[in-house]
């Protein structure tokens, strides 16, 4: 299934859902409205969905003179993986991760936290960096990008929703929306939805992104201490971030229960390490 299909469904899901929650929220005029939204919605998401989530986590980008390492192994990667030198920046947060943006190759960012360049060695890093770039590689970020703008609007309309269902507004005729408990029932069903569509985004291109970083780093030890390390970390300092841009990052910087790990975004992180180590194995 290619990521042009792959993004066009993802925005026709998103935009099915809007307009449902527009129904609800005011009938046939809350589904003009939501509509028009989505449509403008769709278009903001394209063309400047990264800059909002580098925005969102006051990512400051880096120049080669500033950090020579990083923009080199950077740039090491790229070349073996036949792509444009992305840009980098660095987020300011203790906890270690790191993500990929952009709308396409050519307009790609490598986004790692001060946290990951602090407590990971040269291998661990290159692991990371050839997982992001391998998400560059497949295309996956523009839908990421995506899901991470549209999965806001979801929720705050959902919220919008609950605080009118909660004042006693919706309303049950003919032309308008379904009601105060329709509004409840939206403002619980729809963040549910647009969770389940990025996890489904997601879960899938982890894992090949992992296998794909394997051919870029030139071994899977790095990538997979990496892992183990990020995990532990993720624990221990925990990360102020969005839930709307969770799939986003290398691991989920959510704290979540064994219970939540289920709808997590990410596949298990234990999974994810024995493949890789598997690797390991099937070489020695």
């Amino acid at each position: 299934m290619g990521n042009w299909f792959k993004t066009t469904l993802l925005l026709g899901v998103m935009t099915a859902l809007i307009v449902f929650i527009g129904n609800l929220f005011g009938g046939r005029q809350g589904m003009i409205f939501a509509f028009i939204l989505a449509m403008g919605l769709n278009f903001f998401s394209y063309w400047f969905s990264d800059k909002i989530v580098l925005r969102m986590y006051r990512a400051r980008k880096v120049s080669p003179g500033e950090n020579r390492q990083l923009y080199e192994m950077v740039s090491e990667i790229a070349g073996r993986a036949d792509l444009p030198m992305p840009r980098i920046y660095i987020i300011p947060k203790s906890s270690p991760n790191a993500f990929a943006t952009g709308r396409n190759p050519e307009h790609a960012v490598v986004a790692v936290t001060q946290g990951l360049l602090d407590l990971m060695d040269r291998d661990e890093i290159m692991g990371v960096l050839s997982h992001e770039m391998a998400h560059i590689k497949n295309r996956d970020i523009l839908i990421g990008s995506i899901a991470a703008t549209m999965a806001g609007a979801i929720m705050i309309l959902a919220s919008m929703a609950r605080w009118t269902a909660f004042l006693g507004g919706g309303s049950d005729d003919d032309e308008g929306g379904m009601g105060v408990t329709g509004l409840i029932a939206m403002s619980i069903l729809a963040p549910l939805a647009a969770m389940l569509v990025q996890m489904a985004i997601s879960r899938s291109r982890e894992y090949l992104a992992d296998a794909t970083a394997v051919s870029y780093a030139g071994q899977p030890y790095g990538l997979a201490n990496a892992l183990e390390k990020l995990g532990a970390y993720s624990r221990k300092i925990p990360m102020d971030s969005s839930p709307n841009t969770a799939h986003m990052f290398i691991v989920n910087p959510l704290t979540v229960s064994k219970m939540a790990s289920l709808f997590s975004t990410h596949p298990p992180l234990e999974e994810r390490i024995a493949k890789l180590k598997g690797t390991i194995y099937n070489k020695a």
